[in-house]
């Protein structure tokens, strides 16, 4: 490996910072919860996790908004799947989640406030959603 200049370590520490702070929970309140288990994988979760990070940055959300990773939701049969938390929102999980989709979550789900209608596949009963 090649030896590095000050300027140079310095530039790795700032991205490397950066990628801290998207891994830190703390002070966050939205979550978006993508499933990663063999039959998400086999589906595509690896190109909708990344589409939701890429999307996450150019809305500058990482300082409110943590992406995890979690095991088979049970919803094997629409894989990828991808769960949003967030206040004043209900919790949904979202199903059939390609990459498109999954830029849509970040945008009219996280940013918009509304929900991606064609792609839920579990949220709470209209009754108990405050409005």
């Amino acid at each position: 490996m090649a030896k590095m200049t000050l300027e140079q370590l310095r530039k790795l520490r700032e991205e490397k910072k950066g990628d801290m702070v998207k891994r830190d929970v703390e002070g966050k309140s939205v979550q978006i919860i993508v499933g990663m288990g063999t039959c998400g994988i086999a589906a595509g979760a690896k190109q909708s996790f990344d589409e939701i990070v890429k999307a996450v940055d150019e809305y500058k959300l990482s300082g409110d908004v943590i992406i995890r990773q979690t095991g088979c939701m049970g919803l094997c049969h629409v894989e990828p799947t991808v769960e949003v938390v967030m206040p004043g929102m209900p919790a949904t999980i979202y199903g059939r989640v390609d990459a498109a989709t999954a830029r849509d979550i970040v945008v009219k789900h996280v940013v918009g406030k509304t929900l991606v209608e064609n792609h839920i596949y579990d949220r709470p009963a209209v009754d108990i959603v405050k409005k």
